[in-house]
């Protein structure tokens, strides 16, 4: 059995368990594969007679309009994907809609869709999905779930976070994060993709422009590859923010280890030592 069969079946029971639509979060840094399991789970879910749907933190941006006044009152925020460059109250919106919605009495759902090529890569929104019911959302995100830290934690920091200006960067994204709590509160169940090494970020997303750029497609150069990762991790690094979670069974419900290569390492629920999906392949 697959681990997407496997989380299927869990999901699925989940569901049936709670009696309403379940909301599965699915937190992954770049490169981590959460994507793609999030439509692959769907899929699985799908032929098993369930209605599924995606939802990634990508599609709760702010306008294009909106990020554009938002970069004029802070210039740091040059690229979108920060705490604070998304519409909360969107987001909120669309799961609470999906968490009142009775099986007896289906409701359809519309689904924020977010199109990263407009406005030359900017972004912006496009049309919404509608859903006619939704039974099980898969909620994925870069960093869906993720909690404030401790003010104690900025006083060890990890490359990149060096300068002053890089120190008060990171501060101050931690205080954004607290805007997102209400929506992490509506999760039922957290997943995350961990990598054994989260510098593995790097080259994965520069095997994935190089394939871009095979392709004949436009892509970034290594070094602007380094310095986009790098801005990330001073945003939100991994040290600080997630490796805490990849111990943390308050918070979350499964950690799946992602190798350098893609495939799956250890799969446990946090504070318990074995594996719980021993007899699952990638």
């Amino acid at each position: 059995m697959t681990i997407y069969q496997q989380l299927a079946l869990q999901m699925a029971e989940q569901h049936q368990n709670i009696g309403r639509p379940l909301i599965q979060g699915i937190l992954g840094g770049q490169g981590t594969g959460k994507t793609t399991l999030a439509r692959g789970v769907s899929s699985i879910l799908g032929e098993m007679g369930y209605h599924a749907a995606c939802l990634s933190l990508d599609d709760l941006y702010k306008t294009y309009r909106d990020r554009m006044f938002l970069q004029q009152q802070d210039p740091r925020l040059i690229w979108r994907g920060p705490p604070g460059t998304h519409d909360i109250n969107l987001g909120l919106n669309v799961l609470e809609q999906i968490r009142n919605s009775q099986a007896n009495s289906p409701t359809p759902v519309s689904i924020p869709r977010f199109d990263k090529s407009l406005h030359n890569g900017a972004g912006d929104r496009t049309q919404p999905e509608i859903i006619p019911h939704v039974d099980i959302l898969l909620f994925e995100g870069w960093f869906v779930g993720v909690r404030p830290i401790e003010d104690a934690a900025f006083n060890h920091l990890p490359p990149p976070i060096i300068t002053a200006l890089d120190k008060a960067f990171a501060r101050d994204m931690n205080q954004q994060l607290k805007q997102y709590l209400p929506l992490w509160e509506r999760l039922d169940h957290l997943i995350l993709l961990y990598p054994q090494d989260y510098r593995y970020s790097v080259q994965w997303r520069k095997q994935a422009e190089h394939d871009m750029k095979a392709s004949g497609k436009r892509g970034m150069t290594d070094m602007q590859i380094e310095e986009f990762v790098n801005y990330f991790w001073r945003a939100l690094h991994p040290e600080l923010f997630i490796k805490p979670l990849a111990n943390s069974s308050t918070y979350v419900n499964l950690v799946i280890e992602i190798r350098a290569d893609h495939s799956f390492g250890k799969i446990y629920q946090p504070g318990k030592s074995s594996s719980v999906c021993p007899n699952i392949t990638d």
